[in-house]
């Protein structure tokens, strides 16, 4: 089967409702904590991409079991360090920087020595940010240059760590407060703001967790040795995947949509903040609370006339997977859109900065280039008309959607390579983009 599609037709105006992909970073992080819980917890509505399916695979090498009925996925858990480990285990996350970070900090009490492997893309990634506070931990690991791949060997001696996590990254902070849930005492992170999954769903667990917070850090207390058990969790829609969907009806004509359930948390709401300030309108309709978590229906319409935004940096890590999208919204705006601070855009799945500056001078867009600041000259006015082929671009998931929304509202002829790159988060992406009108061949 080709690895490609072909787009050679702008997408028709469209007034609709839809649903898209469940919240990865949920999906992986209930499924890590399921392990851990003593009793079967039931996990609906869960994504079923390639990173997901390989964090199910990984807790049944550590001795978990699941199994499917219906919707549900049932996990039998056995309670804090309950793995059964057989000699010479060996996981693969695949690309998946979150399960083999968070994965690691469930290990830091294992008797055996487990080696933690990936794809190409993810052995090129930086681990010494979780190595180090492992370390700390008093876990023994051995690593390839601080990247994959990694065996780890626990410790029954354990000791509670305080920890500066300077970064902004929610997989370094979450690898810690799951080491902390094995090591007697009470650990402390003073970490700099991200997503808060990891934490809002202990507390709906009832585990001693404690989040108090400033303006640019929140300090996590972390209790070790709590019992929690088995619980039951409906995923909500991942807004990584709806921000695709936002920016195909923001740069169409006519059209608008409600994106329904997404899970709106403030630490993933950048693009609709940043978004809103060039001018989109995006509205929040439905609110409720969820496990902590806030959910939401995303209301969208069409918007001519968007301007330009200086995007303050205190946005960056709640807007941090949505970049590559925002850009192409700068690339139509009314002015120049700044941005500052994004090297972590480079710790990504590929170096998304540098593959953002190389897309968009692709599409005609002038664009100023400063380590890890960007300038991007909007063009209001940017019609496609050539042919585009889209390779080379390290097979990264957001860049096949990036390049899907950009030929379906820019206009031109486009072949987009490493069409299977979906599976990753967002399977169904495809579907959804025909059921709206979408010719994609």
């Amino acid at each position: 089967m080709k690895n490609y599609i072909l787009i050679k037709n702008r997408i028709e105006n469209f007034n609709t409702k839809i649903k898209v992909s469940s919240d990865k970073s949920i999906s992986i992080r209930s499924i890590l904590l399921a392990s851990q819980s003593i009793g079967t917890s039931k996990i609906s509505n869960l994504l079923e991409s390639e990173d997901v399916l390989n964090a199910l695979k990984a807790i049944k090498k550590l001795g978990i079991n699941y199994e499917k009925k219906g919707n549900v996925y049932n996990i039998q858990g056995f309670g804090l360090n309950g793995f059964n480990i057989s000699k010479k285990t060996t996981i693969n996350a695949g690309n998946s920087g979150t399960l083999a970070r968070l994965i690691l900090g469930l290990l830091v009490k294992t008797k055996t020595t487990v080696k933690l492997i990936g794809d190409q893309s993810l052995s090129k990634r930086d681990f010494s940010r979780v190595i180090k506070p492992l370390k700390l931990f008093g876990a023994n690991i051995k690593s390839n240059k601080n990247m994959l791949p990694i065996e780890i060997s626990g410790t029954n001696f354990l000791r509670p760590i305080t920890y500066n996590e300077e970064i902004g990254s929610a997989q370094v902070k979450s690898c810690i407060i799951l080491s902390a849930l094995n090591t007697p005492g009470v650990s402390i992170i003073n970490a700099k703001k991200s997503r808060d999954h990891t934490e809002l769903m202990l507390k709906s667990l009832k585990y001693p967790i404690k989040v108090k917070k400033n303006h640019k850090y929140d300090q996590i207390l972390v209790k070790g040795l709590s019992q929690f058990r088995g619980f039951d969790y409906n995923v909500p829609g991942d807004i990584s995947s709806a921000s695709f969907f936002i920016v195909l009806t923001l740069l169409c004509e006519k059209s608008q949509i409600k994106i329904e359930n997404i899970n709106v948390n403030q630490s993933r709401l950048g693009i609709v903040t940043i978004l809103n300030k060039m001018g989109a309108g995006i509205k929040l309709k439905k609110k409720r609370k969820y496990n902590g978590e806030e959910i939401a229906d995303i209301h969208v319409k069409s918007k001519k006339n968007l301007n330009a935004i200086n995007c303050p940096s205190k946005l960056n890590s709640a807007a941090i997977d949505e970049f590559l999208i925002i850009f192409l919204v700068a690339a139509k705006a009314k002015g120049i859109s700044k941005f500052k601070d994004l090297g972590e855009m480079n710790k990504k799945e590929s170096k998304r900065l540098d593959l953002a500056v190389k897309f968009l001078k692709l599409i005609g867009i002038k664009v100023q280039r400063f380590k890890n600041d960007i300038n991007i000259y909007g063009n209001p006015n940017l019609i496609l008309k050539k042919k585009f082929e889209i390779k080379n671009f390290l097979k990264d998931h957001r860049i096949f959607f990036l390049s899907c929304i950009a030929a379906l509202t820019l206009g031109g002829n486009w072949k987009v390579n490493d069409k299977d790159s979906i599976n990753t988060s967002f399977p169904t992406f495809l579907k959804t983009l025909k059921e709206l009108g979408a010719k994609i061949n």
